[in-house]
């Protein structure tokens, strides 16, 4: 057996521009949040209060940032489905995690208590993503090996094997 006989192939151009879509989603998930705590809510996030509904370029900062996030992913989505056992498994563990860090870190930060929590939402609402839509193209970028065929009739004891000797024609009849 050779060494990559057991590994999975992954179709690549199906993963990456299903990570490159994740990550126009991830930042339009930031922008979106962002529009909808300034100028929705009220609220002042990333930046002060008289930057307007978009804020100032910490909100393109922190949408770039969220789609770097998913570029990321998907690098290590790759790398889990070419070398991990349950890839998806882990894939969904460590997302999982970091996420969980990204919503506790604004808490951490010197900001307005309401700040604190549109940017903890924001960021749950990119992790979801991410971690949702990158599982949904994992599932779709290994390749299946087609299906073997299913033995004929005759290997299953239906029907006779007609190769046998004592089926063959007697050739004192001819």
């Amino acid at each position: 057996m050779g060494e990559f006989e057991h590994e999975r192939p992954v179709n690549a151009v199906r993963l990456w521009s299903g990570g490159l879509a994740t990550a126009v989603v991830a930042a339009l998930v930031v922008l979106a949040g962002t529009v909808v705590a300034r100028g929705v809510l009220g609220i002042p996030v990333l930046a002060p209060e008289e930057a307007g509904y978009l804020g100032d370029t910490g909100t393109a900062v922190y949408a770039f940032t969220a789609a770097a996030a998913a570029l990321l992913a998907t690098a290590l989505l790759h790398l889990l489905l070419i070398t991990a056992p349950r890839p998806r498994a882990f894939f969904g563990w460590m997302i999982g995690l970091i996420t969980a860090v990204a919503v506790v870190t604004p808490f951490t930060q010197a900001a307005g208590a309401a700040a604190q929590f549109a940017t903890a939402f924001i960021n749950l609402t990119a992790g979801v993503a991410i971690a949702t839509l990158l599982s949904g193209v994992a599932a779709t970028a290994v390749v299946r090996s087609a299906p073997r065929p299913k033995p004929v009739l005759r290997h299953e004891g239906i029907l006779p094997d007609v190769e046998r000797p004592e089926y063959r024609e007697d050739p004192r009849r001819i």
